[in-house]
């Protein structure tokens, strides 16, 4: 399956309108937002886990990073909560699932291949920083190296981000909303700028909450194993 795979091309979801299609695990619904691949895929996706469901044990030879939009996501090793921010790089092994149910946005099959870094971060205790060059956003870094850097933002009422983006970037609305062009994005919102993209945005009048990822769309290829 090739599901928005023109990573040229600009790329608005509105996550939450979409419809859930089953995954094949029972209990397990995937909105797709871009995929190459079938069930071993690169992909971007936001997942919803049935109370009591769960996936096989599995090893993610291509890494995984997600952050839980609701509920508690569980494996064995730990409870994530909502706000977690969670990196398993390629070679990590789990059993993902949930108790009580969750919704996750989670990206597979996006590491550096040599990447074996894990990272856990529950965003609702660390800090933000004020940009200095942007009046009214604070930032919470996730995540940076050489290939990519990985962000929350809150964006006060009326915060503007007008940039270039060379290297691309992507946006997923958190909470709140903002204006991007002749869009409105919302809750759950998932917006792709390519390479070479320019991103003007402002937050609308109850701010936003906005985790960013950027420099990463240079490294684009489909999974070459399970």
């Amino acid at each position: 399956m090739d599901l928005n795979a023109q990573f040229d091309q600009r790329v608005l979801l509105h996550g939450a309108d979409m419809p859930w299609v089953d995954s094949p695990m029972a209990g397990v619904q995937r909105r797709m937002l871009d995929r190459i691949g079938g069930e071993v895929a690169r992909a971007t996706s936001i997942v919803r886990y049935a109370p009591g469901s769960h996936f096989s044990p599995h090893v993610h030879h291509g890494g995984e990073e997600f952050l839980v939009l609701d509920g508690v996501f569980q494996d064995e090793h730990g409870d994530y909560p909502a706000g977690s921010y969670v990196r398993n790089p390629p070679t990590s092994r789990h059993t993902p699932g949930s108790k009580t149910g969750c919704v996750i946005f989670v990206k597979l099959w996006q590491f550096d291949p040599a990447d074996r870094t894990s990272v856990v971060i529950d965003t609702r205790k660390i800090g933000r920083v004020q940009d200095a060059t942007r009046p009214g956003a604070a930032v919470t870094p996730l995540f940076e190296d050489e290939r990519e850097s990985v962000s929350l933002q809150t964006w006060q009422p009326g915060a503007r981000l007008d940039c270039a983006m060379p290297d691309g970037a992507e946006l997923l609305v958190l909470s709140g909303g903002l204006r991007e062009g002749a869009d409105e994005l919302r809750a759950w919102s998932w917006l792709r700028v390519p390479r070479g993209g320019r991103l003007a945005a402002v937050a609308g009048a109850q701010g936003a909450t906005v985790w960013v990822k950027t420099r990463h769309l240079r490294f684009v290829q489909a999974p070459t194993s399970d």
